[in-house]
């Protein structure tokens, strides 16, 4: 890309006064929203229907929510400090905050295996009940956003050995970044809906 498209790419349009990348994630980010209410709406309805339904604190490992949901909001400010770091211009510290995102994001994948394993030990499966099926499906679907979050993040840690001084390279993280802030405020909906209901 020549340095006057990047120029023009990166200049915010004169009828939404945003770039077109934010605008793009953002119009991303709106489908995504709209993927989580309607499963969360299913989640109120199938609830609200049930003869009986458990409560989260008692089939759920209640600690290692509260373990993943702090991992999450751990990895939401070194993503912002990623960003602020290619901001400043600094590749090390955003080498460095972005790995520690990555780490983080890992970090709650292996804290999620080990829940799901002893669901699966206790022979609990996403046909057991509609609870479990409820339970799998919404926390399956945001695993899946948290390793894309991952090859995201991987991405732009291993362009910033070449591109970092790319003119759009600071948008680029800045669209990582509100991803990876979606994928945790969706989390921070999930576990309560899920562990203290």
């Amino acid at each position: 890309m020549s340095s006057s498209t990047a120029t023009l790419v990166h200049q915010p349009g004169e009828s939404t006064g945003v770039t077109n990348a934010k605008l793009g994630i953002w119009l991303f980010l709106a489908s995504e929203i709209m993927l989580f209410s309607t499963l969360f709406t299913t989640y109120i309805v199938l609830r609200l229907g049930a003869a009986s339904w458990p409560r989260g604190w008692d089939v759920l490992n209640v600690p290692l929510g509260m373990l993943n949901t702090f991992v999450l909001i751990t990895s939401s400010v070194t993503m912002v400090m990623a960003y602020a770091k290619a901001h400043d211009r600094d590749l090390k510290g955003f080498q460095r905050y972005i790995s520690l995102t990555i780490l983080l994001a890992f970090v709650f994948l292996i804290v999620k295996g080990f829940e799901w394993d002893a669901h699966f030990r206790h022979n609990e499966f996403p046909s057991t009940s509609i609870f479990h099926a409820v339970y799998f499906t919404l926390t399956g679907l945001h695993g899946l956003h948290v390793i894309g979050g991952i090859i995201v993040n991987s991405g732009l840690l291993y362009l910033s050995r070449t591109d970092f001084d790319h003119p759009l390279f600071v948008g680029r993280v800045e669209g990582a970044g509100l991803y990876w802030h979606f994928v945790d405020i969706v989390w921070i909906f999930l576990f309560p809906a899920l562990y203290l209901l």
